[in-house]
């Protein structure tokens, strides 16, 4: 028995790695459960053996796909590095890329449990980014990163002009590099969701 429990987990990473490619570079609706099996070598019929629904997949393959990237950001031993690899990934929006930035317009339409595991993926990329210190001024430096880095990612693959896709990312390095020299911009008015 246990070649089939090593089996069936072999089979679910190949689902799970056809899905992430997909969905990063697709988002949910533009995938089909069809396609993702066939990438992985297997029918529509297998699909039920390891998942319930293509919701539930897509909540594991983000997360797959985010600690694919995590890995490769780990093995970057400063801050700069980390930044200038995160702003490197293709702007191609048919690549597939970081889910907090290629996904992060499709995954505010899913249901609580999908946006519950694309919460706790950002927490964990603004984790890597915080300083050792647990005050909230590292936690703040934190968020300017990730807001910096995702958000100029998600612009520059959305746009269709390539001089206006480096101008993005050369801006969020900018902001990124400097929120982790300590280098603060002057604190805006706290908002809060539905101001």
């Amino acid at each position: 028995m246990p070649w089939k429990a090593q089996h069936k987990e072999e089979s679910r990473e190949r689902i799970l790695a056809a899905a992430a490619g997909y969905f990063t570079s697709r988002g949910f609706d533009a995938v089909s459960i069809d396609e993702v099996m066939q990438q992985a070598g297997m029918t529509r019929g297998a699909f039920y053996a390891h998942f319930s629904s293509k919701a539930e997949l897509y909540a594991h393959a983000i997360r797959q796909a985010a600690e694919h990237g995590v890995e490769q950001l780990d093995r970057l031993a400063t801050p700069q590095q980390r930044i200038d690899a995160y702003l490197s990934q293709s702007t191609n929006h048919h690549d597939a890329a970081c889910p907090l930035a290629c996904l992060v317009s499709d995954v505010a339409q899913r249901d609580d449990r999908v946006r519950a595991t694309y919460t706790a993926l950002l927490e964990g990329f603004l984790q890597r980014f915080q300083s050792g210190e647990e005050e909230s001024g590292g936690r703040q430096q934190a968020l300017m990163q990730a807001v910096a880095m995702i958000g100029s990612l998600a612009m520059a693959r959305t746009v269709d002009d390539p001089e206006l896709a480096a101008e993005l990312l050369d801006a969020g390095r900018t902001l990124a590099s400097n929120s982790a020299s300590g280098c603060m911009m002057p604190q805006a008015p706290t908002s809060t969701p539905g101001d």
